[in-house]
């Protein structure tokens, strides 16, 4: 299996330089040659696998044995989940009503990037140490430089994946002060010296923005071999794809029953959760269709509403209230220039989607139609670098109908106000079973209701959960201070975060969504990485 850029070129890459390049030298993003399908009996022989046994099954589809042996690549994802508290790694959780829970934050960091980044950063890892190997005594070892930007959980989950590895050189961007005081302390409070927090005033659009502009810069990327953690990586949309099956196969037990179909409601603000549904929808995994859900920040739901994508709402007006809501009552956080709006599931604060560029590729390959297969690929990526520089020039980008209609054959996509998320939250804690949802598993949960009336009889409807409660203290005791039998401390709070906000923390601030000045942070501490 060999991997290309969705904004085109002749260059093939394996996985191993997809994996360590993470961001294509065109700015475009790494996806496979093709889409392999599923082994004809998978539905019986996976059907015990643990999730280990899946991981194996589903990413030796695009890896091959002479780039990594099975051997090797079971040892890889027994090491990645081995950090996990739970055995199962994403255990699904009935609510009742036709709705199950696909808990995703049992590893180290209490998020669903746990699941990708571990695993991720073994990867890194293996192929240093193999590359390393092969080269003399007086040779100097080939390191990495990673360089990620974070809206929350990214980060930490990147460093809890990456901390003292041998050759490589973590720095995280965060926006300074838009993330939860829980996050910036897991985050910061990690001192191992390969390590590097940079706090940037600005959002994380801004730090987003910085982090493709480094990889872009040809000479600053030859110079430091820059790495990617977020999910331009397409390591991580790989490893994401295993929970979709496991999901499947864990209701199939629970219903005794394989006829029922499956719509997965997953919260999403950089596209990467949902875009690893699609891939396994495209294997060939039974499912209806994905749903998008979003918080106020919403280019993504607003794309499905009219086909375009763009940053700016135009439905807003600086300081308005929402005026044309996409699927509930405004929030009315509306940041000074149309810019991200804060609220309370700030992982998803995010102005443009990343990934929703692979999903663009594949939207604009299938409407070409009729011409040979290289020529639809290379159509395909002249009309997504077109698109791409066009939402880069005016911030806006219109699809034509056919992609439109193309988009709506397997997503929908809705969007929830802070109200609603709250709302949602207290529904849930004071239903049987009690559930205490953060705010991101929220606004799927509350999407999820929203969607329910209008779905098949018999759909099941799987919500990813996506991070644990307590990482946003804030808005579940906002949301259910006063409430009966509610106690966050004994009922919410993992011993592992206490006295977490008060551990010795190590931070650089960048007063500025700078470029140069980010540049300036990674010469000055690039020398400070694990050696082999």
């Amino acid at each position: 299996m060999k991997y290309f850029s969705t904004r085109g070129g002749d260059a093939t890459l394996t996985f191993e330089e997809a994996v360590l390049a993470g961001l294509a030298p065109n700015g475009g993003l790494y996806i496979p040659e093709h889409i392999p399908t599923l082994p004809p009996n998978w539905q019986s022989e996976w059907a015990s696998y643990s999730f280990q046994d899946l991981s194996v099954a589903v990413l030796s589809l695009y890896i091959s044995d002479e780039e990594i042996s099975r051997q090797e690549l079971r040892a890889l994802v027994d090491k990645s989940y081995s950090t996990f508290r739970h055995p199962d790694i994403a255990p699904v959780q009935k609510l009742g009503d036709g709705k199950f829970i696909l808990e995703l934050f049992h590893g180290p960091t209490f998020a669903f990037k746990d699941v990708a980044l571990q695993l991720l950063g073994n990867l890194f890892e293996f192929f240093l140490i193999r590359r390393n190997a092969n080269r003399l005594p007086s040779e100097k070892p080939e390191k990495l430089t990673v360089v990620g930007a974070t809206s929350g959980d990214t980060g930490s989950a990147a460093i809890y994946g990456l901390r003292s590895k041998a050759n490589v050189s973590i720095f995280i961007l965060h926006p300074k002060g838009r993330v939860s005081p829980i996050q910036e302390a897991q985050m910061t409070t990690v001192t191992d010296a390969n390590v590097h927090n940079v706090a940037v005033k600005g959002t994380f659009d801004d730090c987003q923005d910085i982090v493709k502009a480094l990889f872009a810069d040809r000479a600053f990327n030859d110079k430091h071999r820059l790495g990617a953690v977020n999910s331009i990586n397409w390591a991580r949309i790989l490893a994401q794809t295993v929970y979709y099956f496991v999901a499947y196969f864990h209701i199939r037990k629970q219903l005794h029953s394989g006829g029922a179909e499956l719509q997965f409601v997953v919260p999403t603000g950089n596209f990467g959760d949902i875009l690893a549904g699609y891939y396994a929808k495209r294997m060939g995994l039974p499912m209806g269709k994905l749903v998008v859900a979003t918080n106020s920040n919403d280019i993504l739901a607003r794309f499905w509403r009219n086909g375009r994508y763009e940053k700016i709402d135009p439905s807003f007006a600086v300081g308005d209230r929402e005026t044309e809501p996409v699927g509930g009552a405004s929030d009315g956080k509306q940041a000074v220039g149309g810019g991200v709006r804060e609220t309370l599931s700030p992982a998803m604060d995010i102005l443009v989607s990343s990934n929703f560029e692979r999903l663009l590729w594949y939207l604009a390959y299938e409407t070409e139609g009729g011409a040979s297969e290289s020529a639809r690929r290379a159509a395909a990526g002249l009309m997504v670098n077109e698109w791409m520089s066009k939402m880069k020039l005016d911030g806006r980008v219109e699809v034509p109908v056919a992609v439109l209609e193309l988009a709506r054959r397997d997503f929908l996509a809705e969007r929830i106000s802070d109200e609603q998320t709250l709302e949602t939250i207290r529904r849930h804690f004071s239903g049987n079973p009690s559930y205490v949802a953060d705010p991101h598993t929220a606004v799927g949960l509350s999407v999820a209701g929203m969607i329910a009336p209008h779905n098949a009889p018999g759909t099941v409807q799987v919500i990813l959960s996506t991070a644990h409660p307590a990482k946003f203290s804030e808005a579940v005791t906002r949301a259910l201070e006063g409430s009966a039998n509610f106690d966050f401390d004994r009922k919410v709070l993992p011993e592992e975060f206490r006295g977490l906000l008060d551990k010795p923390k190590r931070v650089i601030d960048v007063e500025a969504p700078s470029e140069e000045l980010v540049k300036n942070v990674i010469d000055a501490h690039v020398g400070d990485s694990a050696d082999a």
